[in-house]
């Protein structure tokens, strides 16, 4: 029985668009996610945790 593919949530989409511009999403592709270093998912994290704080604290100013 084949695997029904969800729908990549807002954050998905983030941390796919913060590894292209980290220049790791062909690595991604070819090898997937878990064979991203510590640092190099860390990385990630980081930005995406970031973007989304930013996120939050402009929506209040408006």
């Amino acid at each position: 029985m084949a695997r029904k593919k969800k729908e990549p949530t807002a954050k998905d989409l983030l941390k796919i668009e913060i590894a292209k511009e980290l220049g790791l999403w062909q690595k991604i592709e070819e090898l997937g996610w878990p064979e991203l270093t510590a640092e190099e998912s860390g990385r990630i994290g980081g930005i995406m945790t970031h973007r989304i704080r930013e996120g939050k604290k402009n929506e209040k100013q408006h």
